[in-house]
């Protein structure tokens, strides 16, 4: 039910990335209008993104995403109705993309928290596989293919495609209500336990572990340089430099899912590479210099093959960094460590999208596009040098044997089990010595 909701909506997603842009270019055909909506969808998502895994971490999970997917499903569905009886205008775009950034920042968190409790310790790596299978399929290509689909046949509108995303944001809920309300994770918590204390709690532990705050602060910086100028460049260049259409972008979107499928049929067969960090980084460098490709391209095709490129190295690294954050991290913290990933590697993005505004009022968009994946590649490459950051390597292998400390039986939906010889942590780089810690931590 978990999956089939996602897919679902993943769907809704992607009809979403192509409508979005597609909107607010007809409003107003300048990046810095897209500029502006982006920054007011990602502001509340970063803002609150700490507060969702808290959330996530306190309470009943499942819930946690319905409330995430209404808000959503609300935002976009009135962006949707405005569209169509023609009162739509960039403000509203505005205050719509703010509530559902807001969602996001909830639901995100909760679902990487969940995963753990519903398939044992052994089978991450395929269950993330899934994801990543299920996400592209969904998200970068089918989605997109039936957005760009949907605007062309009701003349380069957008309304009916705002609408059929909302709709998918409605099947999610009914899946996730239909999962049976049974306490999925157990998590003592003192109620004198402030917000700010869990929050803090949060930050303590990824400071202590240089795997987990070197590579957040890699992301950061990377997304830093390339994640503006894909999210606002990359539309305008198919309508404006390549002469292409909806269904065009839509192509190249779903050209990127079919990259990120095939990565994950590849990692599914495989267990974490024994040197997991040094695989992340390395697809992830690859990856990112791919972005270089659409600054390059001068053919809808060229656009494909850098999105290929880009969505199925991506997809490959972040497989094995959700699996060894699974197995290494304590339940009872996941879901604040997750919503510390979400928020480190979008906090800059604001300032990504402000950035891209000026750099390509002075460059251009080509040039804007190929100097973010140099840049992104080269910051991200060299993390890989950080000390201590490879030290977990033979934790995040070693882990995938042993249960989760929070786990449920998948099958019956029994109580959790409690670990056979205790969690280890999520990719430490301090070695037996940080593992000792963690387990007692843990117990």
């Amino acid at each position: 039910m978990l999956w089939t909701g996602l897919t679902i909506s993943l769907l809704g997603d992607g009809i979403f990335l192509v409508a979005l842009p597609w909107q607010v270019y007809q409003l107003s055909n300048v990046a810095t209008a897209l500029v502006v909506v982006g920054i007011a969808m990602s502001v509340p998502q970063i803002v609150l993104l700490l507060l969702g895994g808290v959330a996530s971490d306190r309470f009943d999970r499942r819930r946690v995403m319905i409330g995430a997917d209404l808000v959503r499903g609300l935002a976009v569905a009135a962006i949707g109705t405005l569209s169509i009886v023609d009162r739509l205008e960039l403000w509203h775009l505005m205050v719509a993309a703010a509530a559902f950034g807001a969602g996001s920042a909830f639901f995100g968190p909760a679902f990487d928290a969940v995963v753990p409790e519903l398939v044992p310790s052994g089978l991450l790596t395929q269950a993330n596989a899934l994801d990543q299978f299920v996400r592209p399929a969904a998200w970068r290509m089918l989605g997109p293919a039936l957005g760009g689909w949907i605007i062309a046949w009701f003349g380069e509108r957008t309304g009916a495609a705002f609408l059929a995303d909302a709709l998918t944001f409605a099947v999610s809920i009914v899946c996730l209500a239909s999962m049976r309300a049974r306490p999925l994770h157990h998590r003592s918590r003192d109620e004198g336990v402030s917000t700010w204390s869990d929050v803090r709690e949060g930050f303590a532990y990824v400071r202590s572990q240089t795997w987990l705050w070197g590579t957040l602060l890699a992301a950061a910086l990377a997304y830093l340089a390339f994640l503006g100028p894909t999210e606002v460049l990359l539309p305008r260049l198919v309508k404006v430099d390549l002469h292409g259409s909806a269904s065009d972008l839509g192509l190249i979107l779903a050209m990127g899912g079919v990259g990120a499928m095939a990565s994950a049929l590849a990692m599914s067969r495989r267990d974490v590479p024994r040197r997991a960090m040094t695989f992340i980084y390395l697809v992830w460098t690859a990856s990112t210099l791919s972005v270089a490709g659409y600054g390059l391209a001068r053919f809808p095709w060229q656009a494909m093959a850098a999105c290929f490129l880009f969505n199925a190295l991506e997809s490959a690294g972040t497989i094995v960094w959700m699996t060894t954050k699974q197995r290494l991290v304590p339940n009872r913290l996941l879901g604040r460590v997750s919503s510390l990933d979400w928020f480190i590697s979008y906090a800059l993005l604001p300032v990504s999208l402000a950035v891209t505004g000026v750099v390509d009022g002075l460059v251009g968009d080509r040039a804007t596009l190929v100097g973010a994946g140099v840049i992104g590649a080269v910051v991200t490459f060299a993390f890989l040098f950080l000390p201590g950051l490879r030290d977990v390597e033979a934790l995040a292998v070693g882990a995938g044997s042993e249960p989760n400390g929070a786990q449920v039986d998948s099958a019956h939906g029994s109580p959790p089990r409690p670990p056979a010889t205790g969690p280890r942590p999520r990719r430490h780089a301090r070695s037996p010595i940080a593992a000792a810690l963690a387990r007692d931590e843990d117990a």
